[in-house]
Protein backbone atom coordinates (compact mmCIF):
# COMPACT_ATOMS: atom_id res chain seq x y z
CA UNK A 1 0.00 0.00 0.00
CA UNK A 2 1.37 3.62 -0.54
CA UNK A 3 2.77 5.40 1.92
CA UNK A 4 1.07 8.91 1.12
CA UNK A 5 -2.51 9.57 -0.76
CA UNK A 6 -2.03 12.94 -2.79
CA UNK A 7 -4.56 14.86 -4.79
CA UNK A 8 -2.70 17.78 -7.28
CA UNK A 9 -3.91 21.03 -8.01
CA UNK A 10 -2.57 22.22 -11.26
CA UNK A 11 -2.50 25.16 -13.75
CA UNK A 12 -0.84 22.16 -15.68
CA UNK A 13 -0.77 23.01 -19.55
CA UNK A 14 1.36 26.60 -19.63
CA UNK A 15 4.43 26.21 -17.85
CA UNK A 16 5.50 22.23 -18.64
CA UNK A 17 6.73 22.07 -15.02
CA UNK A 18 3.16 20.93 -14.01
CA UNK A 19 3.34 18.13 -16.14
CA UNK A 20 6.50 17.43 -14.80
CA UNK A 21 4.89 17.35 -11.27
CA UNK A 22 2.49 15.00 -12.68
CA UNK A 23 4.59 12.75 -13.53
CA UNK A 24 7.19 12.81 -10.97
CA UNK A 25 3.94 11.81 -8.83
CA UNK A 26 2.84 8.97 -11.01
CA UNK A 27 6.24 7.63 -10.56
CA UNK A 28 6.77 7.33 -7.41
CA UNK A 29 5.50 4.06 -5.89
CA UNK A 30 5.48 5.22 -2.33
CA UNK A 31 2.43 7.54 -3.58
CA UNK A 32 -1.38 6.97 -4.24
CA UNK A 33 -2.45 9.82 -6.28
CA UNK A 34 -6.34 10.11 -5.80
CA UNK A 35 -7.28 12.68 -8.31
CA UNK A 36 -6.35 15.84 -9.82
CA UNK A 37 -8.56 19.57 -9.92
CA UNK A 38 -7.28 21.77 -12.40
CA UNK A 39 -6.85 26.13 -11.84
CA UNK A 40 -7.10 29.02 -13.65
CA UNK A 41 -8.57 30.03 -16.39
CA UNK A 42 -10.16 26.71 -19.27
CA UNK A 43 -9.84 24.59 -16.17
CA UNK A 44 -11.64 22.08 -18.72
CA UNK A 45 -8.82 21.97 -21.11
CA UNK A 46 -6.31 21.65 -18.49
CA UNK A 47 -7.83 19.10 -17.36
CA UNK A 48 -8.79 17.14 -20.60
CA UNK A 49 -4.14 17.51 -21.06
CA UNK A 50 -4.07 16.08 -17.25
CA UNK A 51 -6.00 12.57 -18.87
CA UNK A 52 -4.12 12.63 -21.92
CA UNK A 53 -0.89 12.44 -20.66
CA UNK A 54 -2.05 10.02 -17.54
CA UNK A 55 -3.75 7.80 -19.70
CA UNK A 56 -0.54 7.90 -21.99
CA UNK A 57 1.37 7.02 -18.62
CA UNK A 58 -0.97 3.69 -18.66
CA UNK A 59 -2.76 4.97 -15.99
CA UNK A 60 -6.44 5.79 -14.85
CA UNK A 61 -7.44 9.01 -12.52
CA UNK A 62 -10.29 11.62 -11.53
CA UNK A 63 -9.45 14.50 -12.93
CA UNK A 64 -12.39 17.91 -12.02
CA UNK A 65 -12.44 21.11 -13.86
CA UNK A 66 -11.66 23.77 -10.83
CA UNK A 67 -12.06 27.78 -10.81
CA UNK A 68 -11.75 29.36 -13.91
CA UNK A 69 -11.70 32.73 -12.03
CA UNK A 70 -9.86 34.11 -9.87
CA UNK A 71 -11.58 35.48 -6.44
CA UNK A 72 -11.40 39.18 -7.59
CA UNK A 73 -11.93 38.19 -10.92
CA UNK A 74 -8.19 39.17 -12.11
CA UNK A 75 -7.80 38.92 -15.76
CA UNK A 76 -5.85 35.73 -16.35
CA UNK A 77 -2.62 34.59 -18.01
CA UNK A 78 -2.75 32.59 -20.89
CA UNK A 79 0.43 31.51 -22.96
CA UNK A 80 -1.58 30.31 -25.71
CA UNK A 81 0.12 26.95 -26.79
CA UNK A 82 -1.98 25.32 -24.14
CA UNK A 83 -3.14 21.88 -25.46
CA UNK A 84 -1.82 22.32 -28.72
CA UNK A 85 -0.22 19.62 -29.48
CA UNK A 86 -3.08 17.61 -29.09
CA UNK A 87 -6.00 18.33 -31.53
CA UNK A 88 -8.29 15.89 -30.29
CA UNK A 89 -8.71 16.66 -26.66
CA UNK A 90 -12.32 17.02 -26.58
CA UNK A 91 -12.50 12.97 -26.38
CA UNK A 92 -10.39 12.78 -23.17
CA UNK A 93 -13.11 11.70 -20.39
CA UNK A 94 -13.23 14.46 -17.03
CA UNK A 95 -15.58 15.10 -13.88
CA UNK A 96 -17.81 17.75 -13.63
CA UNK A 97 -19.61 16.67 -10.71
CA UNK A 98 -18.49 17.79 -7.85
CA UNK A 99 -16.82 20.82 -8.39
CA UNK A 100 -12.86 20.84 -7.60
CA UNK A 101 -13.85 22.73 -3.83
CA UNK A 102 -16.69 20.02 -2.97
CA UNK A 103 -14.61 17.24 -4.41
CA UNK A 104 -11.08 18.52 -2.47
CA UNK A 105 -13.83 19.46 1.17
CA UNK A 106 -15.39 15.42 0.69
CA UNK A 107 -11.98 14.10 0.15
CA UNK A 108 -10.45 15.42 3.46
CA UNK A 109 -13.84 14.85 5.44
CA UNK A 110 -13.76 11.56 4.92
CA UNK A 111 -10.01 10.73 6.05
CA UNK A 112 -9.01 13.53 8.05
CA UNK A 113 -5.34 13.88 8.29
CA UNK A 114 -4.85 11.27 5.76
CA UNK A 115 -4.27 13.39 2.56
CA UNK A 116 -2.13 15.54 1.62
CA UNK A 117 -2.65 18.49 -1.26
CA UNK A 118 0.34 19.56 -3.96
CA UNK A 119 -0.78 23.27 -4.77
CA UNK A 120 1.20 24.37 -7.75
CA UNK A 121 -1.16 27.00 -9.31
CA UNK A 122 -2.58 29.69 -7.91
CA UNK A 123 -4.25 28.87 -5.28
CA UNK A 124 -8.13 29.80 -5.91
CA UNK A 125 -9.07 26.24 -5.68
CA UNK A 126 -7.76 25.34 -1.97
CA UNK A 127 -9.56 28.75 -1.27
CA UNK A 128 -12.62 28.17 -2.20
CA UNK A 129 -12.64 24.63 -0.49
CA UNK A 130 -11.47 26.50 2.48
CA UNK A 131 -14.64 29.15 2.34
CA UNK A 132 -16.87 26.55 1.68
CA UNK A 133 -15.92 24.08 4.78
CA UNK A 134 -14.20 25.90 7.67
CA UNK A 135 -12.69 21.85 8.68
CA UNK A 136 -10.92 21.85 5.56
CA UNK A 137 -7.84 23.29 7.04
CA UNK A 138 -8.48 20.99 10.00
CA UNK A 139 -8.61 18.11 7.72
CA UNK A 140 -6.46 18.46 4.92
CA UNK A 141 -2.75 16.51 5.80
CA UNK A 142 -0.34 19.01 4.55
CA UNK A 143 -0.47 21.37 1.66
CA UNK A 144 2.80 21.22 -0.38
CA UNK A 145 3.03 24.79 -2.23
CA UNK A 146 4.96 26.14 -4.86
CA UNK A 147 4.74 29.69 -4.60
CA UNK A 148 6.34 32.96 -3.67
CA UNK A 149 9.72 33.98 -3.43
CA UNK A 150 11.07 34.99 0.14
CA UNK A 151 14.41 36.65 -1.19
CA UNK A 152 12.80 39.70 -2.60
CA UNK A 153 9.65 42.00 -2.80
CA UNK A 154 8.71 40.77 -5.76
CA UNK A 155 5.77 38.57 -6.17
CA UNK A 156 6.12 35.70 -7.65
CA UNK A 157 3.32 34.28 -10.35
CA UNK A 158 1.19 32.02 -8.63
CA UNK A 159 0.45 34.33 -5.41
CA UNK A 160 0.65 37.76 -7.85
CA UNK A 161 -2.03 35.90 -9.85
CA UNK A 162 -4.84 35.60 -7.50
CA UNK A 163 -3.29 36.88 -3.86
CA UNK A 164 -6.59 37.05 -1.99
CA UNK A 165 -6.60 33.29 -2.62
CA UNK A 166 -2.92 32.61 -1.28
CA UNK A 167 -4.00 35.00 1.34
CA UNK A 168 -7.12 32.86 2.86
CA UNK A 169 -4.63 29.74 2.77
CA UNK A 170 -1.86 31.11 4.01
CA UNK A 171 -3.93 32.36 7.43
CA UNK A 172 -6.33 29.18 7.39
CA UNK A 173 -3.94 27.95 10.16
CA UNK A 174 -3.66 24.49 7.48
CA UNK A 175 -0.16 22.75 7.90
CA UNK A 176 1.95 24.00 4.63
CA UNK A 177 5.36 23.82 3.42
CA UNK A 178 5.91 26.18 0.66
CA UNK A 179 8.86 26.42 -1.65
CA UNK A 180 9.69 29.56 -3.66
CA UNK A 181 11.14 30.77 -6.64
CA UNK A 182 14.22 31.38 -5.31
CA UNK A 183 14.52 27.94 -4.46
CA UNK A 184 13.41 26.45 -7.28
CA UNK A 185 15.51 28.29 -9.43
CA UNK A 186 18.43 26.92 -8.32
CA UNK A 187 17.32 23.54 -10.57
CA UNK A 188 17.65 23.31 -14.17
CA UNK A 189 16.73 20.49 -16.66
CA UNK A 190 18.74 20.35 -20.20
CA UNK A 191 18.47 18.85 -23.38
CA UNK A 192 20.22 16.17 -21.61
CA UNK A 193 17.59 15.30 -19.31
CA UNK A 194 14.73 15.95 -22.21
CA UNK A 195 16.53 12.88 -23.70
CA UNK A 196 16.51 10.70 -21.07
CA UNK A 197 12.70 11.51 -20.26
CA UNK A 198 12.11 10.92 -24.45
CA UNK A 199 12.88 7.17 -23.59
CA UNK A 200 9.75 6.48 -21.40
CA UNK A 201 7.76 5.46 -24.47
CA UNK A 202 4.88 7.79 -25.51
CA UNK A 203 4.31 9.21 -22.25
CA UNK A 204 7.73 10.52 -22.38
CA UNK A 205 7.83 11.50 -26.26
CA UNK A 206 4.88 13.90 -25.12
CA UNK A 207 6.79 15.27 -22.37
CA UNK A 208 9.65 15.91 -24.89
CA UNK A 209 6.81 17.48 -26.81
CA UNK A 210 5.76 20.15 -24.54
CA UNK A 211 9.05 20.80 -22.69
CA UNK A 212 10.40 21.67 -25.97
CA UNK A 213 7.25 24.13 -26.84
CA UNK A 214 7.85 25.57 -23.49
CA UNK A 215 11.38 25.94 -24.67
CA UNK A 216 10.15 27.52 -27.75
CA UNK A 217 7.95 30.03 -26.43
CA UNK A 218 11.07 31.24 -23.95
CA UNK A 219 13.57 30.97 -26.65
CA UNK A 220 15.73 29.14 -24.14
CA UNK A 221 16.73 24.91 -24.08
CA UNK A 222 16.75 24.63 -20.20
CA UNK A 223 13.67 25.49 -17.89
CA UNK A 224 13.46 25.29 -14.18
CA UNK A 225 11.29 22.61 -12.92
CA UNK A 226 9.38 24.42 -10.23
CA UNK A 227 6.43 22.17 -9.78
CA UNK A 228 8.16 18.72 -9.58
CA UNK A 229 10.69 20.58 -6.92
CA UNK A 230 7.81 20.88 -4.89
CA UNK A 231 6.28 17.73 -5.17
CA UNK A 232 9.75 16.40 -3.94
CA UNK A 233 10.00 18.33 -0.71
CA UNK A 234 7.24 15.79 0.21
CA UNK A 235 8.57 12.69 -1.45
CA UNK A 236 12.38 13.11 -0.79
CA UNK A 237 12.30 15.89 2.33
CA UNK A 238 16.12 15.06 3.63
CA UNK A 239 17.21 17.10 -0.70
CA UNK A 240 16.33 20.10 1.35
CA UNK A 241 16.21 22.32 4.23
CA UNK A 242 13.34 23.67 5.78
CA UNK A 243 12.78 26.68 8.00
CA UNK A 244 11.13 26.12 11.70
CA UNK A 245 7.25 27.13 11.47
CA UNK A 246 6.00 29.98 10.99
CA UNK A 247 3.16 32.55 8.73
CA UNK A 248 3.43 33.81 5.48
CA UNK A 249 1.67 37.15 5.14
CA UNK A 250 0.60 37.96 1.42
CA UNK A 251 0.80 41.38 0.08
CA UNK A 252 -1.88 43.29 -2.41
CA UNK A 253 0.12 42.43 -5.28
CA UNK A 254 1.00 38.86 -4.06
CA UNK A 255 4.60 39.46 -2.51
CA UNK A 256 4.93 36.85 0.05
CA UNK A 257 6.95 37.20 3.66
CA UNK A 258 8.09 34.91 6.33
CA UNK A 259 7.97 35.15 10.08
CA UNK A 260 8.96 32.33 12.05
CA UNK A 261 7.00 31.45 15.31
CA UNK A 262 3.05 31.60 15.56
CA UNK A 263 2.51 29.63 12.58
CA UNK A 264 2.38 26.23 10.78
CA UNK A 265 3.88 27.05 7.69
CA UNK A 266 7.76 26.63 7.13
CA UNK A 267 9.06 27.47 3.83
CA UNK A 268 11.96 25.40 1.81
CA UNK A 269 15.24 27.09 2.17
CA UNK A 270 17.49 24.73 0.73
CA UNK A 271 17.68 22.34 -2.39
CA UNK A 272 20.81 19.56 -3.35
CA UNK A 273 20.50 20.99 -7.02
CA UNK A 274 22.07 18.30 -8.60
CA UNK A 275 20.41 15.40 -6.86
CA UNK A 276 16.80 16.93 -7.15
CA UNK A 277 17.41 17.42 -11.06
CA UNK A 278 18.25 13.44 -10.97
CA UNK A 279 15.10 12.70 -9.20
CA UNK A 280 12.88 14.17 -11.25
CA UNK A 281 13.98 12.51 -14.54
CA UNK A 282 14.04 9.40 -12.90
CA UNK A 283 10.89 9.18 -11.73
CA UNK A 284 9.23 10.92 -14.71
CA UNK A 285 10.99 7.65 -16.58
CA UNK A 286 9.44 5.89 -14.44
CA UNK A 287 5.81 7.01 -14.66
CA UNK A 288 5.63 5.61 -18.14
CA UNK A 289 3.23 2.50 -17.17
CA UNK A 290 4.15 2.26 -13.59
CA UNK A 291 2.13 0.14 -11.77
Amino acid sequence: MADRQIVLDTDLGSDVDDALALAVLLGSPEVDLLGCVTVYGDTALRARLAQRLVRLAGRTLTVVPGAEKTLTDREVWWAGHEGKLFPDLDIEQISHEPDAAAYLTELVRQAPGQIDVVAIGPLTNIANAIQADPEFAANVGHLWIMGGRFDSAKPEHNFKCDPEAAKIVFDSGAPITVTGLEITTTVRLDAGDVARIAEAGEFGQALKAEIEQWWRFWNEEWNSPHDPITVLTLLAPDLFGFTPEGHVAIGPDGGSVFTEGAGRTRITVAARADEVAAQIVARTVAADHAT
